[in-house]
């Protein structure tokens, strides 16, 4: 059949001019290409943990998985036994009663949550508060939604947390949400109860939700702590929890928000409507991974992550970088010396002279211009190696 020519022109919608394709994923292009000219890159870049789930958890999806009737749909509520577990995870490690009838949301991930939550709360518009530096998602999706970001600081000089003065003297017309993360991701700042309390008086007093992303508090850390610890914080505050990094299971897309019924009851209206429930045997499995005990955590989350730490704070010695070794999280954040010019070149002479991959800090916003992020997510030996490769290039 002949080609006809026919005037036949589609422009991408107005949303997409307003975001870029996300760092990570145009770089790894990058890197696979320079890998398939056999140029072998380490990447100390990303936050996808390198070792496995429990034994129990996938045995128990292996098993559930030769069911003949575990492969139809799937409430979008998730099934009983996870939100079960979910909530005896939360009581066990937090303190935190949660009523597992109406309290949990499952989600596909924190990432999927903060699409949902965003629609369920925020109209096009409307503001939300976003950490300076913080998770990129937060401001791409609000941009994609149509709302208004207004950044606020977290500055070194105060540890990470935020600055509740500045906060304070901010026009909020019109905020709906403040995102917050902590343990802190990019900066390793770890969690304080006085932050979380102070959080929670300021949306009360200015009527806004809270949405704090809380996925590394296992990692390299003792001291667990939740919003929903806080007298009050059900009423105003949402809390992701992600399997992602504390059980391993980052290609899983397992995790959970806990709320107020009625929050729950808004971000189910949203995500009923775009998704089903996950494979059966990957919530049973899930669930059993929720159940691993005080030991696997020590070893996976603690020993082995203290290793690869001790070899990145090496490497940012190399570097002439400092950091604040108080930090926790599967990352070490550090600050470049001021002979560099700008992270990026230093990132990238990295990448191109020691071929290794390293996150550029400015990619979590203006605050992290002058800082890189190591991902601790690659086994013990190539950390070394990375330190090797680096070392003979600084």
């Amino acid at each position: 059949m002949e080609d006809k020519l026919y005037n036949f022109r589609i422009q991408p919608a107005e949303r997409l001019s307003s975001v870029q394709e996300y760092y990570f994923s145009v770089k790894l292009k990058e890197v696979a290409r320079m890998n398939a000219e056999g140029k072998d890159i380490i990447s100390l870049a990303i936050g996808s943990p390198d070792m496995p789930p429990s034994p129990q958890t996938i045995e128990t999806l292996c098993e559930e998985a030769r069911h003949a009737d575990a492969h139809g749909y799937q409430p979008t509520t998730g099934i009983p036994e996870l939100r079960r577990a979910m909530a005896d995870f939360y009581k066990r490690w937090y303190d935190v009663d949660l009523d597992p009838a109406c309290e949990i949301q499952p989600l596909i991930g924190s990432k999927e949550g903060i699409l949902h939550v965003t629609l369920a709360l925020a109209n096009p518009g409307d503001r939300v508060l976003v950490p300076n530096p913080g998770y990129p998602t937060y401001t791409s999706l609000s941009k994609i939604l149509g709302q208004r970001i207004t950044y606020y600081d977290l500055l070194p000089e105060n540890g990470w947390q935020p600055d509740f003065k500045a906060l304070e003297e901010m026009d909020l017309t019109g905020v709906k949400i403040l995102w917050t993360n902590y343990p802190n991701m990019p900066t390793g700042a770890n969690a304080r109860r006085e932050t979380y309390e102070k959080l929670v008086d300021f949306a009360l007093r200015h009527n806004l939700v809270i949405v704090n992303d809380n996925p590394y508090s296992f990692i390299l850390n003792h001291e667990r702590l939740s919003i929903l610890q806080v007298p009050g914080a059900k009423r105003c505050c949402i809390e992701f929890n992600s399997m992602s990094k504390s059980h391993n299971m980052p290609g899983w897309r397992v995790g959970m928000l806990a709320t107020n019924a009625e929050f729950v009851k808004w971000i189910l209206k949203v995500k009923s409507n775009i998704d089903s429930g996950t494979f059966r045997p990957m919530q049973l499995a899930a669930a059993a991974a929720y159940r691993n005990d005080a030991q696997w955590h020590e070893e996976a989350n603690i020993h082995v992550y203290a290793e690869r730490r001790a070899l990145a704070e090496e490497i940012m010695h190399t570097l002439g970088c400092t950091f604040d070794p108080t930090q926790v999280g599967m990352f070490l954040w550090g600050r470049i010396p001021e002979s560099c010019d700008n992270v990026e070149q230093l990132t990238e002479k990295i990448l191109h002279e020691a071929r290794v991959f390293i996150t550029p800090g400015f990619i979590f916003g203006s605050n992290g211009n002058r800082y890189i992020r190591i991902s601790l997510c690659a086994k013990k030996e190539k950390i070394a190696e990375a330190l090797e490769r680096i070392r003979k290039v600084f």
